[in-house]
């Protein structure tokens, strides 16, 4: 793996466990501050073209590895809005008082729980190709290239799951012909940390999947700040009804629908995604 962007922070959280931090300008707190959030699988670190959009704007870019990723430890049994606690513990010790919250994939449920629990410290809220809340009905997977693992995930919990990863593999046809062009571009770094997260901790995928398939801790409608929903047309990891139903949660979210993005291609919007939020951070 490529030398880690970001000067990287162990946390000590107060339940005994580690949660491994990247800041791009640690110590400088009068930055407009932005938490990125990862998608599943990933190591948590920075990538190159997150970092580059958050330096043409002046914005400091914080991430972290959800437990059980890239240095964190695992915490089995999570559910989403644990997160929360995590990341308001994580910015009292890079000391950051207010932020805002980007997610991407499996990130957005991360970082919207963030946005509806810690009212008093984020200020903004974005999230592309982002998963919604469970519904219990079939409707929840339609479109999905491969829901396999989210079905075991809210049949049999965290031990089905993990049966389910024993045998399970990549379906190629999850990416459409511009995902695959954005993996083979600009998001190549995006690929490699994602086959590298799987292989070396494909815990934290199944405690995420664990955690979208079940009751996330939340309401998504707590959420008051300020939201941006950015998603996919073609998208065949996360299909639209997900977007519809965040929408319908958040009315007054402000929402970009790219009709021919897919799951990754969606990412060509991370800039002016990352000047929204930094706009109203």
């Amino acid at each position: 793996m490529a030398t880690p962007i970001g000067s990287a922070h162990d946390i000590h959280l107060r339940d005994g466990r580690t949660l491994r931090a990247y800041d791009t300008a640690p110590g400088d707190p009068d930055r407009a501050t932005v938490v990125w959030h990862h998608g599943s699988p990933q190591s948590g670190e920075l990538l190159g073209p997150l970092v580059t959009a958050a330096a043409a704007l002046g914005v400091r870019l914080m991430s972290y590895a959800r437990p059980g990723y890239g240095g964190s430890t695992p915490a089995p049994g999570r559910d989403v809005a644990a997160a929360a606690d995590d990341v308001a513990q994580l910015a009292d010790a890079l000391g950051v008082e207010r932020f805002a919250v980007m997610g991407a994939s499996g990130g957005g449920p991360h970082a919207l729980a963030c946005a509806a629990l810690l009212p008093e410290r984020v200020n903004a809220v974005a999230c592309l190709a982002a998963i919604a809340p469970p519904t219990g009905d079939e409707d929840w997977y339609a479109g999905m290239a491969s829901p396999e693992g989210l079905r075991a995930a809210a049949a049999g919990g965290r031990e089905a799951r993990e049966r389910y990863a024993q045998d399970a593999e990549f379906d190629p046809a999850s990416f459409t012909e511009a995902d695959w062009a954005a993996l083979a571009g600009e998001w190549a770094a995006l690929g490699d940390d994602a086959a590298h997260a799987g292989q070396a901790w494909p815990g934290g995928l199944v405690d995420d999947d664990v955690a979208f398939a079940r009751p996330w801790g939340f309401d998504v409608a707590q959420v008051r700040a300020p939201v941006l929903l950015v998603q996919g047309g073609q998208d065949r990891v996360v299909p639209t009804r997900h977007v519809d139903l965040l929408a319908a949660a958040l009315p007054a979210a402000e929402a970009w629908r790219r009709p021919d993005d897919g799951h990754v291609s969606v990412l060509g919007a991370y800039p002016d995604a990352m000047a929204w939020l930094a706009a109203r951070a």
